[in-house]
């Protein structure tokens, strides 16, 4: 039996970088007087860089920095972070009219029924996150350890800190762990951990390398139902045997 199960935040909680991150850093681009939006497809490729300010930074690198909101504010780096919070308070009401993913809360519901702990490693706001959990109602909110989330670590996905981050905070070893991803970034995180790790492809990963993963699926599932505890129970036997 395993002793934790850890989530990634978005596309696997909420598929929400489409409709929700997307759409914010747009608006926040908008409200500040910057022309600039995001398209489904850039978004795509943008996706590749993991951290909201990191991906801002990318994309100014590359097409250009509006000087005026740099002189404005101060400096690139101070723009960025004007421009993420304005992002994360939009993205953290968008999300509340978002759908809980298929299986997340019938997995949630066995694991707490079975004593398993809960944790979240993401690289987004924390604020946004508590917006997410707040979608499963109270109980189920509580039941979460630990979040570990956006500036918590100094290297983010693909590097594995956070994921090391969460095996000390639980105090196990990567074998009684798994870990719910759906980007190559969250798999090479968690794989780089050691941790075996179940991939939930979402609307921008569904083409993405998961070959170290050790089972790929599109949704846990409800009806039908894809993935039980037991399936989690008998991946991270295989990987781990």
């Amino acid at each position: 039996m395993i002793k934790a199960l850890i989530f990634d935040c978005d596309g696997v909680l909420v598929d929400t970088e489409r409709d929700a991150h997307r759409v914010g850093f747009n608006r926040a681009f908008a409200e500040f007087g910057i022309d600039a939006e995001w398209s489904v497809e850039l978004y795509a490729r943008l996706l590749l860089t993991a951290g909201g300010k990191e991906r801002m930074t990318v994309y100014f690198n590359e097409f250009g920095w509006p000087e005026d909101q740099v002189a404005r504010f101060g400096g690139q780096q101070e723009l960025i972070l004007a421009l993420h919070k304005e992002k994360t308070r939009i993205t953290s009401e968008i999300v509340t009219e978002l759908p809980v993913r298929p299986g997340v809360l019938r997995i949630i519901d066995e694991a707490r029924a079975a004593g398993v702990r809960l944790g979240v490693c993401t690289t987004s706001n924390a604020r946004f996150i508590d917006a997410v959990l707040d979608l499963f109602g109270a109980e189920r909110k509580a039941a979460f350890e630990f979040v570990h989330a956006g500036d918590v670590v100094a290297k983010k996905k693909p590097d594995p800190e956070i994921y090391n981050l969460a095996l000390e905070t639980l105090g196990l070893p990567a074998s009684a762990c798994v870990v719910v991803e759906d980007s190559r970034n969250g798999l090479l995180a968690a794989s780089g951990a050691g941790i075996p790790t179940l991939i939930t492809t979402s609307t921008y990963t569904r083409e993405e390398d998961f070959s170290e993963a050790a089972r790929v699926v599109p949704e846990l599932g409800d009806d039908p139902i894809i993935i039980t505890l037991a399936d989690l129970n008998a991946l991270n036997e295989a990987a781990t045997a």
